[in-house]
């Protein structure tokens, strides 16, 4: 049902207050839902609740969707990547419900305005807008991952075949059905969620990893970064359980999604990451180079120091054998390691060459490396609609 004026204006006048308490209203807004239905600790990812990230993130989706009330569609590619992180993490239709309830009731808390108010009232129906329009896109994905050969709706056991140490702090794990079953051609540069059991919380536990490879017959790659304690953050709940399993032991896993892929093999293709953002660059790559590298592919990396630089020889490896392929490395530190500069990777230093002007871009890495990067393209002259990126954090990455 539309909004009718008066309620898209009584939306539109929350601006400035979601501007200003946002974060407040969001993070309050988890700890009802979460304390009410403490079943949802097992699918909403606890340490993005403790870091405040999860919060800071829908504070920032509610905010986009206020500002855009009159014309919601504005926001679908937003819609999509939100719509493909819920899939993932197997959110079903009738959560909206509970999330819907507990929404307004924050707002009511928070905005110590009564449950009767007709501002309660037009953001019931603007959620109810946005809840159908997530229900729908959903559920487009998961018919078609229930049509897809080989892939599967739910959450999946999985064993672990193999541990390889990529770097100081990735490790990839090679992961096999349990049931032996078929797996899906998925596209390079998509994600799967993988669900552990965290003794120290007593519950399962989600997080979301790309897929580090191209397709295979017989398993999943997925190569994870141990986050550590450093300073006041805490370490990785699921990352550390992860890098302490064993070969043989079960992890559950769902269907391969999302709506960062790479578009066409066939051309040329540039590849900017930063830290564990290259695991769909690397995959990326793998498609292409099982397609036989028809055309120039450039990869572009930047990490703290050779130390922490993954799959490096893979590179290597690829880089002799296909003279197309061609690599810049930055080191923030130098080291023993030899890289093509040292310092904060400055895509103005990088060889003209290797940054075609029709070529597709991918960026992956930290939200300010995005930023900066997807900046330095345009100002080379490269065009918006050629630049496609990836964040890994809970939501996109917001240009300026």
């Amino acid at each position: 049902m539309a909004l009718t004026a008066q309620q898209i204006e009584l939306v539109k006048a929350t601006v400035p207050v979601l501007r200003e308490s946002g974060v407040a209203l969001t993070s309050h807004f988890y700890k009802r839902m979460l304390g009410n239905n403490p079943h949802l600790k097992e699918v909403f990812n606890l340490g993005h609740q403790r870091s405040g990230a999860q919060a800071r993130s829908l504070a920032g989706a509610v905010l986009a969707y206020a500002e855009n009330i009159e014309n919601p569609m504005v926001l679908a590619s937003a819609v999509e990547l939100m719509a493909h992180k819920h899939v993932s993490l197997e959110i079903q239709a009738p959560d909206y419900a509970i999330v819907g309830e507990n929404l307004l009731h924050s707002i009511s808390e928070v905005l110590n305005i009564p449950m009767d108010d007709p501002l309660i009232e037009a953001w019931a129906a603007a959620y109810g807008q946005l809840a159908d329009l997530l229900i729908t896109t959903e559920k487009a994905i998961y018919d078609e991952h229930a049509q897809t050969q080989g892939s599967w709706l739910g959450w999946r056991k999985f064993k672990i075949a193999k541990k390889v140490k990529e770097s100081a702090e990735i490790t990839s794990f090679y992961l096999t059905p349990s049931d032996d079953g078929e797996l899906p051609q998925y596209k390079a540069g998509q994600y799967v969620s993988v669900r552990v059991f965290v003794d120290e919380l007593g519950l399962k536990q989600p997080r979301q990893y790309t897929l580090s490879d191209s397709p295979k017959a017989d398993h999943l790659r997925i190569s994870v970064k141990r986050e550590d304690p450093k300073g006041e953050l805490a370490g990785g709940w699921v990352s550390n359980v992860l890098h302490g399993l064993e070969i043989g032991d079960e992890v559950e896993v769902t269907a391969p999604t999302g709506n960062f892929f790479l578009i066409n093999p066939d051309k040329q293709n540039v590849f900017i990451s930063g830290g564990v953002g290259l695991t769909p660059m690397i995959a990326m790559l793998n498609q292409i180079l099982d397609a036989g590298v028809p055309q120039s592919v450039s990869f572009i990396h930047a990490c703290r120091n050779a130390n922490v630089h993954a799959m490096k020889s893979h590179l290597d490896e690829v880089k002799a054998q296909y003279p197309n392929v061609n690599t810049f490395v930055a080191y923030e530190t130098a080291d023993a390691g030899e890289a093509d500069l040292i310092g904060r990777l400055d895509l103005h230093a990088v060889p003209p060459e290797m940054l075609p002007k029709t070529a597709d871009y991918y960026l992956c890495g930290p939200m300010a490396f995005m930023q900066l990067q997807h900046q330095a393209l345009l100002d080379l002259g490269i065009a918006s609609e050629q630049i496609h990126l990836e964040a890994f954090n809970t939501g996109g990455v917001q240009l300026k």
